[in-house]
C-alpha cells in the first residue's frame, strides 16, 4: 500500500479536534501551513456526502480540493477520498483517500492521519510537496485551535 501517515497525541478533547475537520468555518483556521490559506470550505457530512476545499496560495493562486466522505463516524473517525466529486462522479485525477481517527487516550486524543495514494509516484508526489512537514503543521494548527474552541 502506497501510504503516508502520521500520529500525534494531542492536549484536547477528540470532539474539537472532530468538530475542527468537519465544520467549514473552523477549517479556514488551521487547515493549511502559511503563507497558504484557504478561501472556501464546503461539508456535507454524511457518506456520500461532498467536500470541497480550496487552498489559495499567497501569489493568489487557488487549488480546489473536491471529494466525497466515504465514513463519517462523529468524533471518532473520518475517511475521505478525492476519487470522487460530488453526487458519485469519478474525478479526472484520483490521488488520495484520507483516514482521520481520534480515539481517547490518557486524558487526551491519539490523532492518526493515514493518507493512501493510487500509486507509488502519488505517494512520492505527496512527499516532494511537504506531507510530513506541512501535515505537521496543519496538525500544529489544528490542536491550537482544538484547545480554544
Amino acid at each position: 500500500m502506497h501510504e503516508l501517515t502520521l500520529t500525534r497525541l494531542i492536549d484536547a478533547p477528540r470532539q474539537a479536534l472532530f468538530r475542527c475537520w468537519t465544520d467549514p468555518d473552523l477549517i479556514p483556521l488551521w487547515f493549511c501551513p502559511p503563507p497558504w490559506g484557504v478561501s472556501k470550505a464546503e461539508v456535507d457530512l454524511r457518506p456520500g456526502g461532498s467536500s470541497l476545499i480550496v487552498m489559495r496560495g499567497p501569489e493568489g493562486e487557488e487549488m480546489p480540493n473536491r471529494g466525497v466522505y466515504l465514513e463519517v463516524v462523529p468524533d471518532e473517525k473520518l475517511v475521505f477520498t478525492d476519487a470522487f466529486t460530488s453526487a458519485w462522479e469519478p474525478s479526472e485525477k484520483p490521488f488520495m483517500t484520507g483516514i482521520l481517527t481520534f480515539e481517547d487516550e490518557d486524558g487526551k486524543t491519539r490523532y492518526s492521519a493515514t493518507v493512501r495514494h493510487w500509486t507509488a509516484e502519488d505517494k512520492t508526489q505527496h512527499e516532494a510537496m511537504g506531507f510530513h512537514v506541512g501535515w505537521g503543521i496543519a496538525t500544529d494548527q489544528l490542536e491550537a485551535l482544538a484547545k480554544r474552541i
